[in-house]
């Protein structure tokens, strides 16, 4: 879904839960359980082929970030952010995040699967590029110019990506933690986590669900 660990975002979160701290997650300090988004009211997937789409994972989202008993059940860490693994839709992949003031994920993609997240509490910062990146072959890369896009998700706000999508997510604020959910189809394969430095964006890492789960 650590400041650098769903889904992202993501650090994300079926299984027993994953370490806290992490859009997705990467190691942490404190333990919480899993659990079942069963008030959240999701529905089946709509798409012809049975498995969810954009909208089903926003709808999700949207749903169990207003499922108030959910997010308040949520063990919050000052030191670093915690999750807990969901059922997301159709065989999705979710998590219930928190993030203490000034922590974010880094920049990092999802490889082939789309996505959606939703603000729980508190406010969120989505940074994305605008862009596809290769696969593989690379190491370093120089952007052109206008890539940039920026939103600020306030509770109750939610978006949904496609696939190799490039972002980072931060809650800038110096006071509020902020909750919120995300949900992934297919389960993520795979999450590569790069550095930036103005134009140039460098791979730095890829994890695999072993990393995180």
């Amino acid at each position: 879904m650590s400041s650098t660990a769903p889904a992202h975002l993501p650090d994300t979160v079926g299984a027993p839960a994953a370490p806290a701290s992490g859009s997705l997650p990467s190691p942490s300090p404190a333990p919480v359980t899993a659990v079942t988004a069963a008030a959240s009211g999701a529905v089946g997937p709509s798409g012809a082929s049975g498995r969810p789409t954009e909208a089903d994972l926003l709808d999700f989202v949207r749903r169990t970030a207003a499922d108030r008993a959910l997010v308040d059940s949520l063990p919050l860490d000052p030191e670093g952010r915690t999750w807990v693994r969901l059922d997301g839709p159709g065989g999705s992949e979710a998590w219930l995040i928190g993030w203490p003031p000034g922590t974010g994920t880094g920049w990092h993609d999802h490889a082939e699967s789309l996505g959606a997240f939703a603000t729980a509490h508190g406010t969120l910062t989505e940074n994305a590029l605008a862009v596809r990146l290769p696969a593989t072959g690379w190491k370093t890369l120089e952007l052109a110019d206008g890539l940039d896009r920026s939103r600020r998700l306030a509770e109750g706000g939610g978006r949904a990506f496609g696939r190799h999508h490039v972002h980072e997510v931060l809650n800038e604020s110096s006071d509020t933690h902020a909750v919120s959910v995300h949900a992934y189809y297919p389960p993520l394969p795979l999450i590569r986590r790069f550095s930036r430095t103005g134009a140039v964006l460098r791979l730095e890492q890829v994890e695999r669900p072993e990393d995180w789960q």
